[in-house]
């Protein structure tokens, strides 16, 4: 989850510089189902007092509120001098069911989707348990089914640094030990890629740690200033790390066979040598780095993908076959461009409205030189098609907008259907409509014409 502003765009340089990919197919709406944002679950019996609650410390000043819904929710994308509310107050009984950033489908018609570090910073999430979930969308209902729950412990220790839960028995993890926002079962294991580490985390399907690994590009080791072995130095100066804050791995495919894992970092790597982010004529590009599940280890080879527009993010990567893949590319803008503000922000109103929200399918064999994956095309997710009616949210100009902050969920479902679902971060954002918290939206798209693309 990411509630920390993008750096401003450069928008007149970039105006300048030609678009990578030009070509944009047509999406058409087969479903729509939804999970209603006030979905929670208890912690497990076992887990610390401390987890039966969560969101006690979302207050603007990070001191513990212990009264029930006594926080106000606001969406973090609205400008702090007009805040729009979302309606859901915390803190909350049980843990939220909410922040779905990552998906990957069963096979039987029900997903596995994962809740993501809490409520927005390792600083105000030490009470948001992680775990991840089975779902069933339905399709011709439109309400989707939770169906287990499985959260993440480390009784045995694997995780090399402290914990929040250090000196309990399961050792249950929180949203202040990680990030986690991509996920991917391979056999008996489910592996995870974090954004504070970064790190990869494996676990079993109950979700007991069962590996970690730190990061490694080009032979070195990847930190951003949330790594357990970045500190604050003891007098004014400088701290070195490579990977902005909350921009680790946000995306993580898997090869068809299960041997490899393709984490793909939100946001450019830093380049000491330029003092500048990683970026070709003035285009920033994230890596996509390569994990051997065997070996366990990196295996020293990455590809490079270009973003459209810097201050871009990406906010999933799932495989098609073995080459290609669908990403997902948004900007940081939230909401109905018709609702927008006229003037200065004001909270009825989108102080800066949805512009780009795509889905990008990329060729990894038909990479350049350099290593810059071709990006073939993609569909605009501000313009779903829906001759039939499907959608169960009001339509804008006859076609269904996804104009939600982020979006992080995209998986292939055939040939011909992809699914592709928002992460809510439940209470702090309200993109569908104003004064309401987004609900966990999924939709089945029909994209042939993108998945068969080359």
């Amino acid at each position: 989850m990411n509630h920390l502003r993008s750096v401003a765009i450069a928008a007149a340089a970039l105006a300048a510089l030609p678009a990578l990919a030009q070509q944009q197919y047509p999406a058409t709406l087969a479903g729509h189902s939804i999970l209603p944002a006030a979905t929670y679950v208890p912690a497990p019996a076992d887990a610390p007092a401390a987890l039966q609650t969560s969101g006690k410390f979302t207050a603007p000043d990070r001191k513990r509120v212990t009264a029930i819904g006594s926080i106000r929710g606001v969406d973090s994308a609205s400008d702090p001098k007009a805040p729009r509310t979302t309606g859901i107050d915390l803190p909350f009984t049980g843990q939220p069911v909410q922040g779905f950033s990552g998906i990957k489908k069963v096979g039987d018609g029900t997903f596995w989707v994962l809740t993501d570090n809490g409520f927005g910073s390792k600083v105000n999430s030490p009470d948001a348990a992680l775990m991840f979930h089975q779902v069933r969308p339905d399709w011709t209902g439109g309400k989707t089914s939770l169906l287990k729950t499985n959260f993440l412990h480390d009784p045995d220790k694997v995780i090399p640094f402290a914990i929040v839960n250090e000196g309990t028995a399961a050792r249950y993890l929180t949203g202040s030990d990680f990030d986690i926002e991509s996920i991917q079962p391979v056999g008996d294991a489910v592996y995870f890629g974090d954004e504070f580490g970064p790190y990869l985390i494996r676990a079993d399907r109950t979700g007991k740690i069962t590996g970690f690994w730190e990061t490694k590009l080009d032979g070195a080791v990847l930190r951003s200033p949330d790594n357990y072995m970045i500190s604050t130095p003891p007098a004014p100066g400088p701290v070195a790390f490579q990977v902005r804050r909350s921009k680790g791995f946000e995306g993580m495919a898997a090869s068809p066979d299960g041997s490899k894992l393709y984490p793909l970092l939100e946001g450019p790597v830093w380049d000491a040598k330029t003092n500048n982010w990683e970026m070709k004529e003035g285009r920033q590009y994230l890596r996509i780095l390569e994990f051997d599940v065997q070996k366990g280890d990196w295996t020293g080879k990455s590809w490079k993908y270009p973003l459209e527009a810097n201050g871009n993010a990406i906010g999933d990567f799932n495989m098609i076959d073995a080459t290609s893949g669908l990403i997902i590319e948004r900007d940081d803008g939230e909401g109905d461009a018709a609702k927008a503000c006229a003037g200065e922000a004001k909270p009825d109103c989108f102080n800066m409205p949805a512009k780009f929200k795509r889905v990008y399918k990329i060729d990894m064999a038909q990479a350049d030189g350099e290593g810059f994956v071709k990006k073939v095309g993609y569909i605009d997710l501000m313009a779903i098609n829906d001759p039939d009616k499907k959608a169960r949210v009001p339509l804008t100009d006859g076609k269904l907008t996804f104009p939600f902050f982020t979006i992080e969920n995209v998986e292939v479902i055939d040939a011909e259907h992809i699914l592709v679902g928002n992460d809510n971060n439940l209470p702090f954002s309200s993109g569908r409509a104003i004064g309401r918290a987004d609900d966990n939206e999924f939709v089945l798209l029909k994209a042939a014409e993108l998945l068969k693309a080359k």
